[in-house]
């Protein structure tokens, strides 16, 4: 049997500047990260990502945007979930020099779900 394998749905709040930088890579990967941020971090509840989008990148950045992608499953088993808070507040966490990795194992495009102004 042949199709496509199994993936995980992975959700992104991300502002603008970011959202233009995927833009730019044609909505099929993350760009490199900054030196000071060493950890790539999607998130597995599209309500957390919401609220990160909602009540900080509006704030910080104007707009908020929520993205949703998916992953092959197999791949991303590789990184533990992390609890960054309550129980449903599960981020992965990818370092940075691991980034283009995890963009060769996207499965589709990156879509924007939801946006905060």
């Amino acid at each position: 049997m042949t199709g496509r394998p199994p993936t995980t749905t992975l959700w992104r709040p991300t502002g603008p500047v970011e959202l233009d930088l995927v833009r730019k890579l044609d909505w099929r990967a993350w760009p490199p990260r900054l030196p000071e941020q060493p950890i790539f971090y999607p998130v597995l509840d599209e309500d957390y990502a919401i609220r990160i989008a909602r009540d900080w990148n509006v704030k910080h950045d104007g707009a908020g945007f929520v993205t949703r992608f998916e992953v092959d499953s197999d791949f991303v088993s590789r990184y533990p979930v992390q609890q960054a808070g309550g129980r449903t507040i599960l981020e992965l966490w990818v370092p940075a020099e691991e980034l283009d990795e995890f963009n060769a194992h996207i499965v589709g495009t990156i879509e924007v779900v939801h946006e905060f102004r």
